[in-house]
């Protein structure tokens, strides 16, 4: 009887054993599986991250393509014309010699004087000589002038305004050793005229 008795605990106490033994080797896989699951999130909320910083930049960098395509349509809309004088059939020193007086006009309204201009008329190394000489008239200005930082500033922003195209070449300025607030400029620049 005994031995009955023993035998209905044994299937029980067997099967305990072995839920203890299969939970014992268990716990290790679940425990790597839980830290594989950990480190699966932990990447997919890395990865997201990722792609929305990407996704920030990709509509930065469209945003900025659509601004320089508006600048350029805005460009070629107000393309400046080429200064035309009241008469035709003159030589280039004659038909510059209007647009130059604007530009003197604009150097003395800025209280800049001028030291020397170098007059170059028609220069073969241009584009429009080249191209189109019997269209255009081409004159490059080399002008040493003195002014201060201010005169100069606006002098700048007023020739951007011209209405008519003209081309600056270069701008080298160096303060005047004796007084830095007096510069030294030496200008050049191209003016265009139709003929």
């Amino acid at each position: 009887m005994d031995t009955e008795k023993l035998k209905q605990f044994i299937i029980p106490i067997a099967l305990i054993i072995l839920l203890i033994a299969g939970i014992g080797w268990s716990i290790p896989k679940v425990n790597t599986n839980w830290q594989g699951y950990k480190a699966a999130q932990q990447g997919i909320t890395t990865k997201t991250a990722t792609i929305q910083e990407k996704q920030t930049k990709l509509e930065n960098y469209k945003r900025k393509e659509q601004e320089e395509k508006a600048k350029e349509q805005e460009s070629k809309k107000s393309g400046k014309p080429f200064y035309k004088p009241i008469l035709s059939g003159m030589d280039t020193e004659a038909v510059i010699a209007g647009e130059f007086a604007e530009i003197l006009q604009l150097i003395r309204a800025n209280q800049i004087k001028v030291r020397s201009i170098k007059y170059d008329y028609d220069p073969s190394d241009d584009n429009f000589v080249k191209g189109a000489g019997d269209k255009y008239n081409v004159a490059r200005l080399n002008m040493e002038m003195i002014g201060n930082y201010s005169n100069y500033d606006n002098f700048l922003k007023e020739l951007y305004k011209h209405e008519h195209f003209l081309d600056i070449q270069s701008a080298e300025i160096v303060p005047y050793k004796k007084n830095k607030r007096i510069l030294l400029i030496n200008f050049k620049v191209k003016l265009y005229a139709q003929k």
